[in-house]
């Protein structure tokens, strides 16, 4: 309850935060980047949820952010659908998505439910390239509406949802975090054998991990269409959404809330820079590089170094 108090105030500044941050700064690039960068908050902290606190390695993020983007991309292209509804389908799709991904792989563990993650991104991206009306291999294209007053721009009303998602989804993992599901879901990492053994409902809070988890990286996704306007599928859940979305948590630090938080905005504002001043193309390269540094030198990330130095300075 005391940390639902402490977060209706940062809730409420955030909100006024993206209503009053486009009226004053009106640098365009600026909301192009920081949707992005929010973006991948989001997906690092639900990459964390279910591999850093429970410990299952998510390498289909591509599958569940696609499915949310593309879920929307219908809804608003066939239906009319309002934009806020459509985030709340593409998220609640990919849920299901998430839902059926546990049920289906309650019994594989470690480099196995990797495997089968990798899996599902392939499958859900050859479904929607042999889709003719999502588009298939040739990408769907989505037209955005007039601006929102008091948003001068759609980008901007785009980039004031997406930071009030990125704040609602970080909220939402630290208050897991300090419950006792998050204390389950660190028992399960460290031992799932033990968790059963110990009466722990091992079963229902994977369903409720990979399931949470999918409805953040949907919803983040079902954003995208209105920020990109064209999509194509081999992009869109290729790779590189995946290893980015691994790694930030990684370089940040696993198991923790803030952890994904600094190492989304630290990659991020590095794939910005190189965007700039090289090649979008060598943003993989380097994700790849950053990635290998910290496994190699500091597998517990930004956060794991920070709390080493406090315990060598507390001696």
């Amino acid at each position: 309850m005391n940390i639902i108090r402490s977060s209706l105030p940062a809730l409420l500044a955030t909100i006024a935060l993206g209503i009053i941050l486009p009226q004053v700064f009106k640098v365009s690039y600026f909301y192009f980047a920081a949707f992005t960068i929010l973006q991948y908050i989001i997906l690092a902290t639900a990459w964390n949820l279910l591999g850093g606190y429970t410990g299952y390695v998510n390498f289909g993020v591509g599958a569940f952010f696609g499915l949310g983007a593309y879920a929307s991309a219908a809804l608003i292209l066939y239906l009319k659908m309002n934009l806020i509804l459509a985030l709340i389908a593409g998220g609640l799709i990919s849920a299901v998505l998430g839902l059926v991904l546990g049920y289906l792989t309650i019994n594989l563990k470690g480099v196995y439910f990797a495997i089968a993650t990798l899996a599902l991104a392939v499958i859900v991206q050859m479904v929607v390239v042999n889709t003719p009306w999502l588009g298939g291999a040739r990408g769907i294209q989505i037209q955005r509406p007039q601006p929102i007053p008091p948003f001068s721009h759609y980008l901007e009303f785009l980039f004031a949802l997406m930071l009030l998602l990125a704040f609602l989804s970080v909220t939402a993992v630290r208050l897991i975090e300090k419950s006792w599901i998050g204390k389950c879901f660190v028992a399960i990492r460290d031992c799932e054998e033990a968790a059963e053994c110990m009466g722990m409902p091992v079963f229902r809070l994977k369903l409720f991990a990979t399931t949470l988890s999918g409805f953040m990286m949907g919803a983040a996704g079902a954003l995208f269409p209105y920020y990109i306007t064209y999509m194509e599928p081999y992009s869109l859940m290729g790779l590189d959404v995946s290893l980015n979305s691994l790694a930030m948590p990684l370089v940040g630090g696993t198991g923790t809330w803030l952890g994904p938080v600094i190492g989304a905005l630290l990659m991020g504002l590095l794939h910005q820079i190189v965007t700039v001043m090289i090649s979008s193309e060598y943003n993989l390269l380097i994700a790849g590089i950053v990635l290998i540094c910290f496994v190699t030198l500091a597998p517990e990330g930004i956060m794991g170094l920070i709390g080493n130095s406090r315990k060598k300075g507390g001696r």
